[in-house]
């Protein structure tokens, strides 16, 4: 769709009053020893919590006020129709466990898109105060160390490069074999970060991000966000990666090149 420089200037300033408020929500819960956690699967733990659905609540007033025919697609309350042709996109807290866990590289993850794919996203970490944004001409990440483009590192071959992942196991056997075949080749090797690794990518910190088992609502906002930046976001076989699953991010695209060779074999 068409996006005039009005509706991007609202997009947004709605997406950073979403953020606003998810700060404030999430942080309520943060680090408190009264906090809790009920697991939403049966074979693993994955949990929800009070905050996630606090987050998820107080943006979707937030849209009721500002932009109430738009779409919503969230982690907690599900799907909303809109009759715009835009859905905003949200997790309300992506990386409960690190959440659960005090540390502070779990994020809330905004984003908006029509038919032909994401507009504009934010990654935002509520504790350390950092803010990275994409799309509508933006590509900038705002924290304690004041407001900077964001830029994605140079080219470099992939036995120099660094790799994150959230999980050692990677999804299934065969897709922690996958991953294996490219970590292996890498100068190093992090786990745990959430999506505060795609925010590492933008930054142009690290080269590569390798995850499987994802939802839209986990990589719509870093998609918008790292190719602001120059990088590139791809499933495993190098298509669109709109709707999650197997998702390979990288900063260049030699270095995703290399990646994608060894994730299939």
């Amino acid at each position: 769709m068409r996006v005039t420089s009005a509706l991007a200037a609202d997009l947004v300033a709605t997406a950073h009053e979403l953020a606003d408020v998810a700060r404030v929500a999430t942080l309520s819960h943060f680090r408190t020893r009264s906090l809790v956690a009920e697991n939403k699967e049966t074979h693993r733990f994955d949990p929800v919590t009070a905050a996630d659905r606090l987050s998820e609540q107080r943006m979707r007033e937030v849209l009721a006020r500002r932009r109430p025919d738009d779409g919503i697609l969230g982690e907690e309350y599900g799907t909303v129709a809109g009759s715009t042709g835009l859905t905003w996109v949200l997790d309300p807290i992506d990386g409960t466990r690190g959440y659960l866990s005090g540390t502070p590289t779990w994020g809330v993850l905004i984003s908006v898109r029509d038919a032909g794919g994401v507009l504009y996203g934010i990654i935002d970490q509520p504790y350390i105060g950092e803010r990275f944004e994409g799309g509508l001409g933006r590509a900038c990440v705002k924290g304690p160390m004041g407001e900077a483009q964001l830029g994605v590192r140079a080219a470099r071959p992939l036995a120099e490069a660094i790799l994150f992942t959230t999980f050692p196991e990677v999804g299934t056997p065969e897709d922690g074999a996958a991953f294996r075949r490219v970590a292996t080749q890498t100068k190093l090797v992090r786990y745990g970060t959430d999506c505060y690794a795609y925010a590492l990518i933008a930054a142009g910190q690290i080269d590569l991000v390798i995850e499987a088992g994802l939802q839209a609502y986990d990589v719509q906002a870093p998609i918008a966000v790292i190719e602001a930046a120059g990088g590139i976001v791809t499933d495993w076989q190098g298509r669109p990666a709109l709707d999650g699953g197997r998702i390979l991010a990288a900063a260049n695209r030699d270095v995703h090149a290399e990646a994608l060779a060894l994730l299939n074999g």
